[in-house]
């Protein structure tokens, strides 16, 4: 056999291989004649002419993600960072513009999300970006579909998945925040012991009452005794002023006694010498007389009067 001829075997077996390439799944494959566009392959075993057709590149189309981080400025000037999340992919029937019109759409879809954010959170103050971060979205979404459709790609959404103030603002929050929660928990605190206050008092008023009350009883039983105390003395000839003097003095002695009694009382009564007894009596019997006289001088002094009418 010649020596050129097993060369040529393995020529002809590798320029035939050549000729298969697989395409996966999901997957689109640019074919190139000579440097000119010849067709689009999709997924499976795919044929081309060895030495004149080549695999240009190849796109996916899947939905892919690209996350967008941008420093812009709100109404109320707080520096704010966004980060915005943008799933796109290829359309299908458009494979040739995704890969022909367009050389890095990283780049491109970058640059357009700025320029909506930028143009979007200045009209807004930092509390509003967080309520109205979605309208945020959509507005990037409107703006991402109108420019990239042209170039062959579809987005799918787009999403503000974070929203990170410069950190003296968010302590600020914090603070403000748990300001508010004292606040709140003061005004519950203030409640609580205001009810405590009044209930206190309204049972301080009851034990008063009760008190009174009691008072009351005990002088009224006092009266009775000292009422049955006098028709006793009265019984033996004791008349009533001396009877009421007698228990006063009785009392003044039993009061002593009772001081007496107590080891730690710091209690001084005065008077209290022995003599102070007899002349506590003698005081009270003269002036029951005297008072007497002056009533039954009173008396005739008005008789007198409406006689001489």
């Amino acid at each position: 056999m010649p020596p050129i001829l097993p060369i040529i075997i393995v020529l002809g077996l590798l320029i035939l291989f050549a000729a298969f390439f697989m395409v996966k799944q999901q997957t689109a494959a640019v074919i190139e004649r000579f440097g000119k566009f010849q067709s689009i392959r999709h997924s499976g075993l795919q044929l081309k002419i060895p030495l004149v057709d080549r695999v240009a590149g190849k796109l996916s189309l899947k939905i892919q993600q690209l996350d967008v981080i941008i420093e812009t400025k709100t109404l109320d000037d707080v520096f704010v960072k966004l980060k915005v999340s943008v799933q796109y992919k290829v359309i299908r029937d458009k494979v040739y513009d995704a890969f022909y019109k367009l050389d890095y759409p990283h780049d491109q879809i970058t640059s357009y999300v700025f320029d909506v954010v930028r143009a979007e959170v200045p009209k807004m103050k930092l509390d509003d970006v967080f309520v109205k971060k979605d309208d945020i979205a959509i507005a990037v979404k409107s703006e991402l579909n109108d420019a990239m459709m042209t170039y062959g790609y579809d987005i799918i959404k787009t999403l503000v998945t974070d929203i990170d103030p410069d950190a003296q603002v968010k302590e600020a929050m914090n603070r403000i925040n748990a300001s508010e929660r004292e606040k709140v928990a003061a005004q519950y605190e203030g409640d609580a012991q205001r009810i405590l206050i009044v209930e206190r008092a309204k049972a301080e008023a009851e034990s008063k009452r009760l008190q009174g009350q009691g008072i009351a009883d005990q002088r009224r039983e006092i009266a009775r005794g000292l009422e049955e105390s006098v028709e006793v003395l009265n019984k033996v000839g004791i008349n009533s002023q001396e009877a009421s003097a007698l228990i006063v003095v009785t009392q003044h002695y039993d009061t002593l006694q009772s001081i007496g009694q107590e080891t730690n009382s710091n209690l001084i009564l005065l008077p209290n010498s022995p003599q102070a007894g007899s002349q506590m009596l003698n005081d009270m019997v003269a002036s029951f007389t005297a008072s007497n006289q002056i009533g039954e001088a009173m008396k005739k002094s008005k008789e007198n009067k409406k006689l001489n009418e």
